[in-house]
């Protein structure tokens, strides 16, 4: 299986349908956290799961970005992904969640980086963008730590339970974007290369 190290715990890896109930049980014991921001987890079922990790499979065969498990030793503890590519125009934006006992030691942070060095330096693409509601300070601290310029805010751009959240948008540009110590870019596990010219 290809996955990607981000150090001698934590590696990202492409789910497999197996996943499902490890990645279900994570979000079931997590429910009430994640529902706080993500408008699919308080009726997240095993089955919508399994959905899930069969779309991103799709996702990756039509050169669309993939979504990647966030593991942990031997445990899944999140998930990351591209949301779809703009090959046109060359942008991307990502999304992230983790369990609650896995916060706070820079997870995302690093996987975060993981995903926009691959789209800006493999990939080319010019643009990433990561969206967080407002009020999401986890969220919106993972942007801020990647250097993301703050660009504005969305009003009531999405319907989480009863209410409606503002999302602030962050953007990388590909100009902007450091080179890694190594000189080259971090690698996604199974991601393709840039596509044959359209039509």
């Amino acid at each position: 299986m290809l996955s990607l190290a981000l150090d001698d715990h934590r590696r990202l890896r492409l789910f497999e349908e197996r996943d499902a109930a490890e990645l279900y049980a994570l979000v079931a014991a997590n429910r009430e956290f994640l529902a706080r921001w993500m408008p699919w987890a308080q009726g997240q079922t095993q089955e919508n799961t399994l959905e899930f990790i069969r779309s991103g499979r799709r996702q990756l065969a039509d050169n669309q970005g993939l979504q990647t498990a966030i593991v942990q030793d031997s445990a899944i503890v999140g998930s990351i992904g591209y949301h779809r590519i703009d090959w046109d125009h060359r942008s991307t934006s990502i999304g992230y969640w983790l369990g609650e006992s896995a916060q706070g030691h820079g997870t995302v942070t690093r996987a975060a980086w993981a995903l926009v060095d691959h789209a800006l330096s493999v990939w080319k693409l010019n643009r990433v963008e990561i969206q967080a509601g407002v009020g999401n300070d986890r969220s919106r601290a993972v942007a801020l730590r990647l250097g993301f310029t703050e660009e504005g805010v969305l009003r009531q751009i999405e319907r989480v339970g009863e209410r409606f959240v503002d999302h602030t948008v962050f953007s990388m540009l590909a100009q902007d974007w450091p080179a890694s110590p190594s000189g080259s870019g971090a690698h996604v596990p199974g991601a393709v290369g840039s596509p044959a010219p359209r039509s």
